[in-house]
C-alpha cells in the first residue's frame, strides 16, 4: 500500500535517520499518492502523509484538559541531593538497592499525543500541567510522529507524553534561513522549537525542522502488561514512536551519578541540547507505590547540569515595575553569550540582593543563565571594580507612574502604591476589579482587558464605565451582541455591596474575609479612607501589617482621585450599619485557612459553614490561625502551616468538625 510505503520511508528517515531511498524516490512516491487522492477522494484517510500539513490558519488555540495531568519533576543540583532522592525512595519501599532508568533531559517543549485505535487524534502542550493547548494541525507536520502506530497489539486509547526539540545543526540552519529572509533569528534552539509549535498556520510549523522523541505514557487503556519502564521505552519503539537511545538501566545512587558524567561529558556532542537527566524508578509497580506529591512524582526527579557563567560589565541599573506593583532592579549589562543565548540584562531581585552582593554601577559581575531561567548577577568581582563605580540606590516615587513606593514590614520587595493607577499594573488591577468575587463583570477576560490596555481605551477601573457599545463591537472576537452584553455587565456591577468594593480595590493584603470585616467594622468607606492604623487594627485579624498596607493604599493620592472617578461613572455601593459581636459558636474566636480543592462543597460554602458557627477565615497562614482545611492540590498555605504547627484538617476531619460527614 503506497501510504504504508510512505510511512515506512518517513520512519526509516526521521527516526532510524537510515533511509532507504533518496530523497528524489521519496517526493516521486508522495506525489503519486497525492494525485491518486485527487482523482479518488473516497480513498483519503485522516492518518495520510498527505494529510500532515493543514488548511487555513487558526484563529487561536482550544483548551485541552490532560485525562492524566503533566506533572513536572523535581530539581536536585548537587550529588548529596541525588543521594537524598534516593535515600526516599529506598525508604519507602523498604530496600537496599533500587533499580532505575536514566534518560537526558531534553532541553524543548513537553507534549502529549493522543492515540485512538493506533491513530493520532489530538496532540497538546503540557500548558499548566492540567489544561494545555491543542496544537494537532502543528504536531501533524512533524514528519518523527507516526500518524498511525506500527504493532499489532495496539491500545484502544494511548496517550504518549514526550518532547519537540530542533536538533542543533537544524537550528543553525534555520538561524541562516532566517538571515536570509531578512527575518529575526532565535535565540536557541528552545525558543525556537516552542515557537514554531505554537504557530497559528501550520504550515510554517511545517518549515521547520521539529523533532519528537517519546518517553511515557499518560492515559492508555488496553495494549500489554509491561512491569518495567524501560520495557515501556522499548514498547514505544516498537511501535513506530522515536526513543532517545542515550538511556540506560542503572542500580543504587553510584549508577545514577556514573549515568550523569557520562551524558555529561558526552552532552556537547549530542544532537540536541540537555540541560541534564532524569532518573526514574524501573519497576512500575514500585513507582505506582511511591506515588506523587503535590505536582511531582516521588519515584522520579530530574538532575540538572551546572547553570552557565559568564563575565561582564554592569553599564546600569534600572527599576522595572511587575504586574502586581513589584520593583525589580535591573542591570544593563555588556552582551555577553551566556546559557544559550546573548544576555544583556539580569535581575538584581530585590534591594536586599543588591546591597548584600554589593552591586555597583561599572562592576564587572558573574552572570548566569540556564536554560529559559532568567539570567541573575551572581556576584561583583571586587579586585576588578574601577574607581567610578556607584552606589545605586532604589527609587521613592515609582519610575512608571510617580506614585509612592512602599516596603512591607517582613517583606523584600519594594512596591508601588499607585494600584488603581499606575500604568504597569494597569490590566492585573483592571482584571481583579472586575473578577467575578470582586465587582463581578461578566465577560471581561484577559484578552478583552489586554485589547482594552493596549488600545488606550481604559487606563483605570474607572475608565471601564466610560465604554461604549460601538467601540466594543470594534474589537477582536466582540461584536454587536457581545458589546452589548458587556455593556449590560457593566451597568449591573455599578451596585456592589461595600465588602466588594474595597475588595476590587486590590489593596496589597487586603482579602475577600479582610474586606468583610473592615466593611462590618465601619460601614462606609469615607470612615475606613479616614481611619488610622491604630483604628484599623480594631478589626478582628487587621494587624499592623495589613492596617500599613491600607492606610498608604488609600494616602495615596491617586488611588483616591480613581474612586472619585468611579463615582462620578455611576459606581455607587450602600453604605452599611456596623454589625455588633456575633453570638459565640461552636468556632468563636477560632480561625480558619481553607486552601485546594474541596470534593463535597465549594470554597464559598466552606466559609459559609465556618462563619455560620462563629468562625473566621483568613486569606493567609500566621501564628494567629488554628486550622488550615487542606483540599485536593494544597498550595504553598499547607506548607506555611506545616511550618508554623497550625493544625491541618483533610476533607474528612473538617466534614466531621462541621457535622456534616
Amino acid at each position: 500500500m503506497l501510504r504504508a510505503q510512505i510511512e515506512h520511508h518517513n520512519y526509516r528517515y526521521y527516526v532510524l535517520d537510515d533511509p532507504e531511498i533518496t530523497d528524489a524516490e521519496y517526493d516521486r512516491l508522495f506525489r503519486e499518492l497525492v494525485q491518486l487522492e485527487a482523482e479518488h477522494p473516497q480513498l483519503a484517510t485522516a492518518d495520510s502523509p498527505t494529510r500532515r500539513v493543514g488548511g487555513a490558519p487558526l484563529a487561536e488555540f482550544s483548551a485541552v484538559t490532560h485525562r492524566v495531568p503533566m506533572l513536572s519533576l523535581n530539581n536536585a543540583f548537587s550529588e548529596d541531593e541525588v543521594a537524598a532522592f534516593d535515600r526516599r525512595v529506598r525508604e519507602g519501599l523498604g530496600l537496599d538497592v533500587v533499580e532505575y532508568v536514566g534518560e537526558p533531559k531534553f532541553d524543548g517543549l513537553a507534549i502529549s499525543l493522543r492515540y485512538e485505535a493506533g491513530v493520532f487524534v489530538q496532540g497538546a502542550t503540557r500548558g499548566d500541567g492540567r489544561t494545555g493547548e491543542d496544537v494537532t494541525p502543528n504536531l501533524r507536520t512533524i514528519r518523527s510522529i507516526p500518524l498511525r502506530l506500527r504493532a499489532n497489539e495496539i491500545p484502544f486509547l494511548m496517550e504518549v507524553r514526550g518532547e519537540v526539540l530542533l536538533f542543533k545543526q537544524d537550528f543553525k540552519r534555520l538561524n541562516e534561513r532566517q538571515r536570509t529572509l531578512g527575518e529575526k533569528e532565535f535565540a536557541n534552539p528552545r525558543n525556537a522549537a516552542a515557537g514554531s509549535l505554537r504557530q497559528l498556520d501550520s504550515h510554517v510549523t511545517a518549515a521547520r525542522p521539529l523533532r519528537f522523541y517519546a518517553y511515557g505514557i499518560g492515559d492508555i487503556e488496553g495494549g500489554p502488561a509491561i512491569t518495567r519502564h524501560s520495557g515501556l521505552l522499548d514498547w514505544l519503539e516498537s511501535l513506530g514512536l522515536p526513543v532517545c537511545e542515550e538511556r540506560d538501566v542503572v542500580r543504587g545512587p553510584q549508577g545514577l551519578l556514573q549515568f550523569y558524567r557520562s551524558l555529561a561529558e558526552r552532552r556537547e556532542t549530542l544532537a540536541y541540547d540537555i540541560d541534564g537527566v532524569v532518573y526514574k524508578v524501573n519497576p512500575l509497580e514500585q513507582q505506582q507505590e511511591l506515588g506523587f506529591i503535590a505536582r511531582a512524582p516521588r519515584f522520579a526527579i530530574a538532575h540538572k547540569f551546572p547553570a552557565e557563567e559568564a563575565l561582564t560589565e554592569v553599564v546600569a541599573i534600572d527599576v522595572q515595575v511587575g504586574r502586581t506593583g513589584a520593583l525589580t532592579p535591573v542591570a544593563r549589562l555588556k552582551p555577553v553569550f551566556v546559557g544559550g543565548a546573548t544576555v544583556t540584562n539580569a535581575t538584581l531581585h530585590n534591594e536586599d540582593e543588591l546591597k548584600r552582593k554589593d552591586i555597583r554601577i561599572g562592576d564587572t559581575v558573574v552572570v548566569r543563565r540556564a536554560g529559559d531561567v532568567i539570567p541573575e548577577v551572581v556576584k561583583a568581582v571586587s579586585e576588578k571594580r574601577p574607581a567610578h563605580a556607584r552606589v545605586f540606590h532604589m527609587p521613592a516615587q515609582c519610575p512608571v507612574c510617580g506614585s509612592s513606593v512602599i516596603r512591607l514590614p517582613e517583606e523584600s520587595v519594594v512596591r508601588c502604591s499607585g494600584g488603581l493607577y499606575c500604568p504597569a499594573q494597569r490590566k492585573q488591577a483592571i482584571l481583579h476589579f472586575a473578577s467575578r468575587r470582586a465587582m463581578d463583570i461578566e465577560g471581561m477576560g484577559e484578552r478583552l482587558v489586554e485589547q482594552l490596555v493596549d488600545r488606550e481605551l481604559v487606563k483605570t477601573p474607572a475608565d471601564l464605565y466610560a465604554l461604549k457599545a460601538v467601540t466594543l463591537a470594534d474589537l477582536e472576537r466582540m461584536g454587536e451582541k457581545s458589546a452589548q452584553n458587556l455593556i449590560d455587565a457593566l451597568d449591573r456591577s455599578k451596585r456592589p455591596t461595600l465588602d466588594r468594593f474595597i475588595y476590587a480595590l486590590g489593596i496589597r493584603n487586603v482579602g475577600e474575609a479582610t474586606a468583610r470585616d473592615l466593611a462590618r467594622h465601619f460601614g462606609s468607606l469615607e470612615k475606613i479612607v479616614g481611619a488610622t492604623e491604630e483604628d484599623l487594627q480594631q478589626v478582628p485579624d487587621v494587624g499592623p501589617v495589613v492596617a500599613y498596607s491600607i492606610r498608604r493604599f488609600f494616602a495615596e493620592r491617586h488611588n483616591r482621585e480613581v474612586i472619585e472617578h468611579l463615582r462620578r461613572r455611576g459606581v455607587n455601593w450602600a453604605e452599611q450599619a456596623t454589625e455588633p459581636q456575633k453570638a459565640a459558636g461552636r468556632f468563636s474566636g477560632k480561625t480558619f485557612v481553607l486552601t485546594g480543592t474541596l470534593a463535597s462543597m465549594t470554597r464559598e460554602e466552606a466559609r459559609q459553614g465556618i462563619e455560620d458557627r462563629g468562625g473566621k477565615v483568613a486569606g493567609s497562614v500566621s501564628k494567629k490561625t488554628d486550622f488550615v482545611v487542606a483540599g485536593a492540590d494544597p498550595g504553598s498555605k499547607l506548607d506555611a502551616a506545616r511550618a508554623l504547627g497550625v493544625t491541618v484538617l483533610d476533607e474528612a476531619e473538617f466534614l466531621k468538625l462541621i457535622g456534616k460527614e
